[in-house]
């Protein structure tokens, strides 16, 4: 599936369902407030029935004791005042006001009535059956309560910083990976061109000195032209979805070793199967014979003995096909058995990073396989392994 025909309807899905998880956790926030805040209402109105309920008289010189003694355990800012509102008592005033003078206090509980309505405190006449307010209960949130709600905005403001500086860094990276990429893919073009033009170079310099030789040379030229057509094919079928055919994965795998022996000096390549066999796999020919290029041309630069020593093992488990590429050169630390599949990584001094990524994206995505290093050890060797159905 091509993502990239959907990657603005991707976005705009992807912004739709922040804003729908950002609403609602806003509203769900909001609820528990306004839940937080009808419980502070609650004890007001419990504490005013009990005020109300223990004076007996039109006086106020029994609301401070009760105030002080029977409210203790509240968490919010209360305000007792008289029929007036002029402020008597209170508690849970920030610091700064409560040690001032009285006009301070008044300010913040005009404040706190503009938050919640004051409860009124009603003296019932048992006499007359008038009644009057004597006093009134001033509230307002606590600090919970406050700070849930700036809650929500500390989060999205949070998050939009960490997808802001994730967006950044993952900017960064993407960006240095497709030049790697670039760069990578340029000089895996020259890599592959560079066997055979060198080797055409070669065939023009002897076919001048010895012309007697033309009918053999023109032979190999033909081979190594054959083999400039097949790297343009292979960077074609890159790029789409490949042609299956049915294929005998003994015969590429001597293909691609027979073409090395004659052009890739001092290489002593191995095989510890038996080559009569014939292993049949739906597959890419010039795809396959790519990856496997990629990892024994990867052996021999990694070699560390005069002969460039390879050894290839082909083995059947089940339904599936095993082959074992193995060199005797520097190996790869265990921490990096998957990175040298990532583009741009690279265990050579002047290597680019690209064509053991060519060989995942070869195996595993296109022939649905798995390619991964069996076993290495730092100056003993690096033994890869590719599975096909």
């Amino acid at each position: 599936m091509n993502w990239y025909k959907y990657i603005a309807n991707i976005k705009i899905g992807l912004f739709i369902f922040g804003l729908i998880l950002i609403s609602a956790f806003v509203i769900f926030i909001q609820e528990i407030v306004n839940n937080l805040r009808e419980d502070n209402r609650e004890i007001v109105r419990i504490y005013a029935e009990i005020v109300a309920g223990v004076v007996d008289e039109e006086s106020n010189e029994n609301l401070n004791f009760i105030f002080e003694n029977i409210i203790q355990k509240v968490r919010f800012p209360l305000i007792l005042s008289d029929g007036e509102k002029q402020p008597l008592s209170w508690r849970n005033l920030p610091q700064k006001i409560a040690e001032q003078d009285t006009l301070k206090v008044i300010e913040f509980r005009e404040k706190l009535d503009q938050q919640n309505s004051p409860f009124p405190l009603i003296y019932d006449n048992p006499i007359t059956g008038d009644k009057l307010t004597y006093g009134f209960l001033h509230f307002g949130d606590s600090v919970l309560i406050n700070r849930l709600e700036w809650l929500p905005f500390l989060q999205i403001g949070l998050v939009g910083l960490f997808i802001l500086l994730g967006f950044a860094g993952f900017s960064v990276i993407r960006n240095s990976e497709k030049r790697h990429i670039w760069s990578g893919m340029a000089r895996e073009t020259a890599h592959q061109l560079g066997t055979p033009v060198s080797a055409l170079m070669g065939w023009i310099d002897l076919l001048k000195k010895s012309p007697e030789k033309s009918e053999t040379i023109i032979k190999e030229i033909e081979i190594d032209l054959e083999r400039l057509q097949e790297i343009s094919d292979r960077f074609g079928d890159m790029g789409k979805t490949p042609q299956f055919e049915q294929i005998n994965l003994v015969n590429e795998i001597e293909n691609v070793i027979n073409y090395l022996r004659q052009r890739v000096p001092a290489t002593d390549i191995q095989f510890n199967f038996d080559t009569s066999n014939k292993y049949l796999i739906n597959g890419n020919r010039k795809l396959l014979s790519w990856a496997i290029e990629n990892i024994v041309k990867n052996g021999i630069d990694a070699s560390t003995d005069v002969s460039g020593k390879i050894s290839l093992d082909l083995s059947v488990k089940g339904n599936n096909y095993i082959l074992d590429i193995t060199d005797f050169g520097k190996g790869v630390p265990k921490k990096d058995w998957k990175n040298v599949f990532r583009p741009g990584f690279s265990t050579k001094k002047y290597g680019w990073g690209l064509g053991l990524s060519l060989v995942n994206r070869i195996i595993d995505d296109f022939h649905n396989g798995k390619v991964y290093v069996h076993k290495s050890e730092v100056d003993n060797g690096t033994t890869f392994r590719i599975i096909l159905k």
